[in-house]
């Protein structure tokens, strides 16, 4: 197979924290410096959350430019994509960054449960980050944490809500959400292509799971997500001891499926992204 696979790196996250991993980047300057060393392993996408000094997360517009600016200026043409999940912030809040002109962003197209929480994505707030997201010339990427999100961002890109062609991403292994189930994964795959033959899609697995997701998607010819913010283990004896680490983890399933590795130019002509 020689379609190249892009590698999201996902380097912070609103949960894990100091206490977890030591690796964790939390400060600006901490994150700039593990996504140039993500980039230079082979990740092409950088997906941003921002915290305060205390650790707790925030949606913090100026903080999103300090780290938009460090990325740009250390890893030119990386594709950088900011974070509007719900954790981070409320309401309007969740897509004040966008003004930035990320090239992308997360978007949550339906709600779900978390472990100990309701992921709430109302179609209104759903509808006005879509519009911000076109208003300043930012590719979504959808985050399905259901079946159902999978058709809903299909709906929402034949009304014009979505520009084509979709990028969506599988989160898998999220408590009382979709599960890191391999049939459940091959439905997705053949659904999305089904209903959307031009989309482009990226497997994300939590937890213990990643490595697994990170395979099958990877095998099947998908995109694939690591990082910290999903998992902070190499394995359960061991804390990852970087985001960079789990990137090479990333590109030794590439080389074992014969995958090449999507450099930023390639991944910008896949995902049809504005040059670096």
């Amino acid at each position: 197979m020689t379609k190249p696979c892009i590698i999201c790196v996902a380097i912070t996250g609103s949960v894990p924290r100091k206490e977890d991993n030591p690796a964790v980047p939390i400060t600006v300057s901490e994150q700039v410096e593990s996504v140039q060393e993500c980039f230079e392993a082979g990740a092409s996408i950088a997906h941003c959350h921002v915290r305060n000094d205390d650790q707790t997360p925030t949606s913090d517009p100026e903080r999103f430019a300090r780290l938009m600016e460090g990325i740009q200026t250390h890893c030119p043409g990386m594709i950088v994509q900011l974070s509007t999940g719900g954790r981070s912030g409320a309401g309007a809040a969740r897509g004040g960054m966008l003004p930035l002109r990320p090239d992308m962003a997360s978007l949550a197209v339906g709600s779900n449960n978390f472990p100990t929480r309701v992921y709430e994505n109302p179609p209104d707030l759903v509808d006005w980050l879509a519009s911000e997201m076109h208003k300043y010339d930012v590719k979504p990427e959808i985050e399905a944490f259901d079946l159902s999100h999978i058709f809903q961002a299909v709906k929402m890109s034949g009304d014009g809500r979505l520009a084509k062609p979709l990028y969506v991403q599988f989160v898998m292994g999220v408590k009382n959400a979709m599960p890191a189930d391999r049939p459940s994964f091959d439905f997705y795959v053949e659904t999305l292509k089904r209903i959307a033959p031009d989309a482009e899609w990226c497997g994300a697995g939590i937890g213990r799971h990643q490595i697994e997701v990170n395979e099958w998607s990877i095998a099947a010819g998908g995109h694939t997500r690591t990082g910290l913010e999903d998992n902070v283990r190499l394995d359960r004896d061991r804390l990852a001891p970087s985001n960079a680490a789990l990137v090479r983890r990333a590109v030794e399933l590439c080389e074992k499926y014969d995958r090449p590795v999507a450099t930023w130019t390639e991944a910008r002509a896949i995902l049809g992204l504005r040059p670096g």
